[in-house]
């Protein structure tokens, strides 16, 4: 029988996460979007471990800025990530719809299609765990960079459907950032404020503020929230003029952010 599934995060340059995932009783590891090859490499070894598969969500540089050194390394783990993104690493492309299994891991991850942050943007999800790199962030969601608005609001509606108990595994630390901007939206929302002071106490311990739940990103989390008549009534007062579609909504939380807090 498979021991417990522990999922860490590796620290890397001033704030990402690059996830391992390993198993009790097991020697066989996976690392989620590793931007760095030394800290991983410094776990692995460390601890004894097999690098047997790198899972990869996007293609910006400090989410596979790694790989080459850990496949110089460990020539056997396998490259998996997005079909429709330039990533010559990758050995498996993935669309939607597909699956990763991890046998001796006894793990599986169905693949689900998130553009917006990046025009091919993925993410992987099993019960009660998501990864998804820099489409969902803590309390916030990512910019706009080779994708479009309306992907990225599409994008977070659908992940916005999967269980209230699943845990968000993100790949920055940006959780207090993200709930100032999202307190100029939702100023008085007592969930956030609830949200803010267990952060606070999180971090002055120099502990992750993630994984979130997905059912308090649905509370708190303005760029999930683009249904809810107080975001909309603050983000039709930054526009100046009415918002009709929860893309419209999106598209001016993302642009206020980037434009006046970020």
């Amino acid at each position: 029988m498979a021991g417990e599934l522990a999922i860490e995060p590796i620290k890397a340059f001033d704030d990402n996460y690059i996830w391992l995932l390993t198993r009790e009783g097991c020697r066989d590891c996976v690392v989620v979007d590793p931007g760095d090859d030394d800290p991983v490499r410094a776990v692995l070894l460390e601890r004894g471990l097999r690098l047997k598969a790198i899972l990869i969500t996007h293609k910006h540089g400090d989410h596979v800025g790694g790989v080459k050194g850990l496949k110089k390394d460990w020539p056997k783990a396998i490259v998996y990530g997005p079909k429709h993104e330039p990533i010559k690493s990758v050995e498996r492309p993935l669309v939607s719809g597909d699956i990763v299994e991890l046998k001796k891991l006894d793990l599986s991850f169905d693949v689900i299609d998130v553009p917006g942050h990046t025009e091919g943007h993925i993410a992987y999800y099993m019960p009660g765990v998501l990864f998804c790199g820099d489409t969902l962030f803590s309390c916030g969601c990512g910019r706009v960079f080779s994708g479009t608005f309306e992907q990225l609001s599409d994008s977070l509606l659908s992940l916005g459907e999967l269980p209230a108990n699943t845990q968000v595994y993100c790949a920055h630390e940006y959780t207090q950032d993200n709930i100032g901007f999202a307190k100029w939206v939702e100023p008085e929302n007592p969930d956030l404020h609830v949200r803010e002071e267990r952060v606070v106490e999180l971090r002055a311990e120099g502990r992750p503020s993630v994984p979130s739940y997905l059912g308090e990103e649905l509370l708190t989390n303005p760029f999930m929230r683009t249904d809810e008549p107080a975001v909309i009534a603050a983000a039709e007062r930054w526009a100046g003029h009415e918002l009709n579609s929860s893309a419209e909504v999106f598209r001016a939380l993302r642009t206020w952010k980037d434009q006046e807090y970020d």
